[in-house]
C-alpha cells in the first residue's frame, strides 16, 4: 500500500505510470460493507494474497445507513479484478463489490503541498504555478507556506513535479481518492431493494 511520504524527494510513487504497470489498468474498486471491526484487515489481505499492491486507500460511510464504502485503487489485468471483486464478494459483511476504470467514475483527491517561503518570495515563477494550477496559499509564515489542491490526480501531480522543478517544494501529501459512478442508479440500492424483496417473499411462505 502506498504511504504519505513527508519528502517526496524520496518518494518516488507519484509518477502518473511506471513501466511496471505498462500492460496494467488502473482499476478502482467499491466495496460496500457493514460497519465490522476487522474488516478492513480482512479485505486488504484479499489483494495481498493476489500479490496485487493497493495505490490508495479510502474509508467512508456511505449515504447508505449502517454502511460503509471502501475506494480501493490498484493495477491489474481485467481478469485480476474480477478475481478481486468475487473474493470480497465472498466476505459475509460485505454487501457489494465493483470495479471501475477512470472513465467510468468522478474522481477527485485532495492534496496539501508545504513548500518555502523564500523561495517562494525569491522566485515570482512559484506564485504563478499555484494561481495556474488553481491551487490556493491556506497558511504563510516566514519559513514555508501551505498549498491546497483538490482535483483528479494528474491536476494535483502536474502542480507538484511544477513547483518541484523549481525547489519549492518542502513536503507533499495527498488523500486517497473518493468517487461516485457515473450510473443514474446506486447499484448498492438496487441491490438492498431486492434483498429486501427476497426476504419479505421469503417471511410470507
Amino acid at each position: 500500500m502506498s504511504d504519505q511520504y513527508n519528502d517526496c524527494n524520496q518518494c518516488g510513487r507519484c509518477e502518473t505510470k511506471s513501466n511496471d504497470h505498462e500492460n496494467e489498468t488502473l482499476y478502482t474498486f467499491l466495496i460496500y460493507s457493514e460497519n465490522t471491526p476487522g474488516l478492513l484487515s480482512q479485505i486488504t489481505a484479499v489483494f495481498t494474497r493476489r500479490q496485487v499492491n493497493i495505490e490508495s486507500l479510502n474509508v467512508c460511510a456511505s449515504s447508505t445507513p449502517g454502511v460503509h464504502k471502501f475506494n480501493i485503487t490498484c493495477y491489474c489485468d481485467e481478469e485480476m479484478a474480477k478475481m478481486l471483486t468475487k473474493q470480497m464478494e465472498k466476505k459475509i459483511e460485505v454487501l457489494q463489490a465493483n470495479y471501475y476504470t477512470d472513465s467510468e467514475i468522478f474522481i477527485l483527491e485532495t492534496s496539501l503541498i508545504k513548500i518555502s517561503t523564500k523561495v517562494m518570495l525569491e522566485n515570482n515563477e512559484v506564485s504563478k504555478t499555484v494561481r495556474l494550477h488553481d491551487a490556493q496559499i491556506v497558511e504563510v509564515n516566514p519559513t514555508y507556506a501551505t498549498v491546497e489542491k483538490t482535483g483528479i490526480t494528474d491536476d494535483i501531480l502536474s502542480l507538484y513535479e511544477s513547483l518541484n522543478r523549481l525547489g519549492a517544494v518542502l513536503q507533499f501529501v495527498r488523500s486517497g481518492r473518493i468517487c461516485i459512478t457515473k450510473s443514474r442508479v446506486e447499484k448498492l440500492d438496487t441491490y438492498l431493494a431486492k434483498r429486501e424483496i427476497e426476504r419479505s417473499e421469503l417471511d410470507g411462505e
